[in-house]
């Protein structure tokens, strides 16, 4: 096999109480198509910022190679670019767990899926995002002393409907990073280790209301709030829509909603009128997270 084409799904991370440790993956796609070549690396359908071997689909790429002892040259498209950039739905993954996943690929399938998930994690710095990416479905992640990931997969009840609400504005990471406070209360540890001890069972029985209680917070999201315009607007129609929850994605720009039926069309034609151009989209599951496509 000299050729292949990667699909890898969005991801939205924290899902509220699960603050750098839990996320889910969704079925909105990037996709990538690796080539070996004979020297060197290409770059096709990039934005001229990211064709050169800082890429980040090149360095998970590149260290896989490094890993199972081959050459690296390769030739990485664009095919599709479903997930936005800058969002909180985890672009970053989709391009170190497509080249991570197609270096092993076209090269027999060297390193098992746990190899994998660690050269991801190394290269994102945390399995949050790379987890459901890789895995599919509902993940929660830890690292250990040395820094190595592990991750257990949830199923996915049918009962929730996701609604991802995009804006037209960009929050980079390392802002959403920066307002975070270095010392928390003990009662908001307390709040959250709490809730997320039952973020997963949650997500698998698909209980509205143990839903609408283990995804609230206070590590993170009200510190980050005021990097988002028109935030509480947007949340007050999402629950007048019929939101059972409403969360940041990742570090955002973009919030989640979680419900028992589906709200996109009247969410839509509530926001439509409102400032920076947010608009509501139902997205499924997405239970395999990266494969091979046709």
């Amino acid at each position: 096999m000299d050729k292949i084409k990667v699909r890898v799904p969005a991801t939205s991370a924290n899902l509220g109480s699960g603050f750098d440790c839990c996320g889910i993956a969704l079925e909105l796609y990037n996709v990538f198509e690796y080539e070996k070549i004979k020297s060197g690396v290409e770059f096709v359908g990039w934005d001229k910022a990211f064709a050169n071997e800082s890429n980040l689909a090149y360095l998970a790429y590149k260290a896989v190679c490094d890993k199972i002892g081959v050459d690296s040259c390769v030739k990485i498209t664009i095919i599709d670019t479903g997930v936005p950039v800058s969002r909180g739905l985890g672009s970053s993954a989709t391009l170190i767990c497509s080249g991570a996943y197609a270096a092993n690929k076209l090269h027999g399938m060297k390193l098992s899926k746990e190899e994998v998930f660690e050269i991801c994690t190394e290269l994102e710095g945390h399995p949050d995002n790379v987890a459901p990416a890789l895995f599919g479905a509902f993940c929660t992640s830890v690292t250990d002393m040395k820094g190595n990931p592990y991750t257990v997969r949830t199923h996915v009840s049918k009962r929730i409907h996701f609604t991802v609400l995009i804006p037209d504005f960009e929050v980079q990471t390392h802002d959403a990073r920066a307002v975070l406070p270095q010392m928390v209360k003990r009662e908001d540890a307390v709040y959250n280790m709490s809730r997320v001890a039952l973020l997963a069972s949650a997500f698998k029985s698909g209980s509205g209301e143990l839903l609408r209680i283990v995804t609230r917070d206070r590590l993170h999201q009200q510190y980050r709030r005021p990097l988002f315009k028109n935030i509480d607007e947007i949340e007050k129609c999402a629950y007048e829509c019929g939101a059972i929850s409403f969360m940041i994605s990742g570090a955002g720009s973009t919030c989640l909603c979680l419900s028992t039926k589906m709200i996109e069309e009247k969410l839509n034609d509530k926001i439509k009128d409102l400032p920076n151009g947010w608009v509501a989209k139902e997205l499924k599951i997405s239970k395999y997270g990266t494969k091979e496509v046709e």
